[in-house]
């Protein structure tokens, strides 16, 4: 990974660049910044342009074999430590070892864009926690006892650090504050509040501020060749979180049906509340809660949260803070129509219904009846208006 190709500011690049050359370079070092954000590629980049053989005044070359080992996250000197548990292949004991190959698979088919739950669910435990345990960090403890390969730096990446499981931490307390010489940790994480303050305490921070709307738009209108109309639709919803955004797109169709699902259930509560029945259409709204039923759960869910969202930018409309929304050019015109009936008065009581419904649907209640409640309950609400 070069510096040229993560997206973060120049000014930060130049920052890690400098503690190279004037080799300042910390023994622990914390890369913090919010999901979404490109951290981690930033801290590969960082690790690659120490190793490399060759490395220039703005990147490392890319070619010496160092870079061409980095390239395939393959050098003998860069340790990747990630949370882990039990799955159907690894049933007793796991540890980060146990899924290296399965893991750089994953950074490299991510493009270095990597999310916790994508990680979870490619381990299959969706329903399970991961933690960086204690046999990890008795891994660590025992690598750093041995020499470099390379004779340079020996470099350990701890992906979401929030995941150290407290009883290990006090294994790595010593090793993060008297490392073997020529020893660099870096520790990736997107909440400082979730980091036991002893390995806080221990790390210099390095903070990766959010990205940008223009950065994420470019990013987009490059990587997939969209029209830039497009790609600042989903910059603008994806709040700064180049992963959202990647899947944005890639669930655009999604992202349309769900609104045309939503036009159309608001579109038959105000018909109701203005008591014009043939415009409810009851038979095609039946039609519309099995469509989205046949989802299951989480598709279920995924559109009651769809609505949240759009019920707060009807409100952030109504309550003259526009710069706020986050929606495209199409969920715009929909909130244009919907925000005579959405004001201080209901929006209360309609996202209590929106999060009942959501809570029923996770405890396997009767999917027709949560949506059909939650219909009557919203259409009853959106009478309170002006």
């Amino acid at each position: 990974m070069l510096f040229k190709d993560v997206l973060v500011e120049e000014s930060l690049k130049r920052q890690l660049i400098n503690l190279v050359k004037e080799n300042r370079i910390s023994h622990a070092q914390l890369f913090l910044g919010p999901p979404g954000s490109h951290k981690f590629a930033l801290a590969v980049a960082y690790a690659q342009y120490l190793c490399c053989e060759n490395r220039g005044d703005d990147d490392s070359c890319g070619v010496c074999p160092s870079c061409v080992q980095f390239s395939k996250l393959s050098h003998p000197d860069f340790h990747l430590i990630f949370p882990n548990c039990v799955t159907k292949k690894v049933k007793k004991d796991p540890d980060y070892k146990q899924f290296t190959s399965e893991f750089i698979d994953f950074i490299l088919q991510k493009d270095y864009q990597i999310d916790l739950n994508d990680w979870n669910a490619l381990l299959g435990g969706e329903n399970k926690q991961t933690f960086i345990n204690a046999r990890d960090c008795s891994n660590i403890i025992a690598q750093n006892s041995i020499r470099s390969y390379s004779g340079g730096y020996k470099i350990y990446l701890l992906w979401m650090v929030e995941k150290l499981y407290p009883s290990a931490a006090p294994k790595l307390l010593k090793t993060l504050e008297e490392p073997e010489n020529k020893t660099l940790f870096i520790l990736i994480a997107e909440n400082s509040d979730n980091i036991l303050p002893t390995i806080l305490s221990r790390t210099q921070l390095v903070k990766i501020p959010v990205l940008n709307k223009d950065t994420i738009q470019s990013q987009l209108a490059k990587k997939y060749n969209i029209s830039e109309e497009m790609a600042a639709d989903i910059a603008e919803i994806a709040d700064g979180n180049y992963i959202n955004a990647q899947k944005i797109y890639q669930d655009n169709g999604e992202l349309k049906e769900m609104l045309r699902q939503f036009h159309f259930f608001m579109d038959s509560s105000i018909a109701n509340i203005n008591n014009d029945l043939e415009k409810v259409k009851f038979i095609e709204l039946l039609d519309l809660f099995n469509t989205i039923i046949s989802q299951e759960r989480e598709g279920q869910k995924s559109f009651i949260r769809y609505m949240i969202r759009m019920f707060r930018n009807i409100l952030l409309l109504n309550t003259n803070n526009s710069a706020l929304i986050k929606a495209t050019t199409d969920e715009k015109k929909v909130i244009q129509l919907c925000s005579p009936y959405i004001r201080l008065q209901n929006i209360s009581s309609i996202m209590e219904a929106c999060n009942q419904a959501i809570y029923h649907i996770e405890r396997n209640g009767n999917s027709s009846l949560i949506f059909t409640d939650l219909y009557l309950k919203i259409t009853d609400y959106l009478k309170t208006k002006k």
